[in-house]
């Protein structure tokens, strides 16, 4: 059972981490872990209260929403492109997602797999974080000039993580911006790709697990869980528009690894 007080816990870890490069997902194993939750009731609530990260987009971004809503009824091309590249960089997760989501449940999480997860993810992003210092006279372009093929790199790249603790903010942002989008700009469209990709592995989890969720946890912690998402990433999107467009990536990786550190040890002990 998930106390209310456990929920909104959990829903504030949910909300900070879920755009960071970070790895919301390795942030709240090791949250229930700590917390000492665990079943699946409890791996469905962490999956579901990503709804109150997609509420956070679409209030955000809602021009953009609304441009894709009128490419669909076929009243604008540039919302129509942008849907249409959404899809394609959502289908390749969902496909191995779908294929291998008891997999991953079962064998990915648990505390060791994420610490392993962070580190190796810290490591490549300090690594990439230099290298794009070092080449800042890359050709940038706008979300409005990706391609098909930009799309399907990014959902290639997304594919990764699936093993929780990578980050699908990480993969995704760092995927843009090698194929030239800018870091705001990168970061946009992965939260924008957050809409279906979460969208779908919190509708499926909600089919699969939706009545032992609610007969354990209850709506009141449910509820708890998902408006203290919302509220706080949203906060945490504008905090990263700004810091990306100031900053590079490198201070997330050294987070990354000292927080795999600091498991470890906590671990071993």
């Amino acid at each position: 059972m998930i106390t209310p007080i456990q929920a909104l816990i959990l829903g504030l870890v949910e909300g900070l981490t879920e755009f960071l490069p970070v790895s919301s997902t390795g942030h709240l194993i090791l949250a229930a872990h700590w917390l000492g939750l665990e079943g699946d009731a409890v791996k469905t609530f962490e999956v579901v209260i990503q709804a109150g990260a997609i509420l956070s987009v679409l209030a955000l971004y809602r021009a953009r929403a609304l441009s894709m809503w009128q490419g669909l009824l076929g009243r604008d091309a540039a919302g129509r492109r942008l849907l249409r590249n959404l899809m394609i960089s959502f289908l390749p997760a969902a496909v191995i997602g779908l294929a291998l989501r008891d997999v991953i449940k079962e064998r990915l999480f648990g505390p060791w797999p994420v610490v392993l997860a962070l580190a190796l993810g810290g490591v490549f992003m300090v690594l990439v974080s230099r290298w794009f210092a070092a080449n800042r006279q890359m050709t940038v372009k706008p979300i409005e000039s990706m391609t098909v093929l930009d799309a399907a790199v990014i959902g290639l790249a997304q594919c990764l993580s699936l093993w929780p603790g990578t980050s699908r903010a990480m993969v995704t942002i760092v995927a843009g911006m090698f194929l030239g989008l800018p870091a705001p700009a990168a970061a946009e469209y992965s939260f924008l790709l957050a809409l279906p990709t979460l969208g779908a592995a919190t509708a499926l989890d909600l089919v699969k697990g939706g009545s032992e969720l609610f007969g354990q946890v209850g709506v009141l912690s449910i509820a708890l869980g998902l408006i203290s998402a919302a509220v706080v990433a949203a906060l945490a999107i504008r905090g990263l528009v700004r810091y990306l467009s100031r900053r590079g990536l490198a201070p997330f990786g050294w987070y990354r690894l000292a927080l795999a550190g600091v498991v470890m040890l906590i671990s071993v002990k």
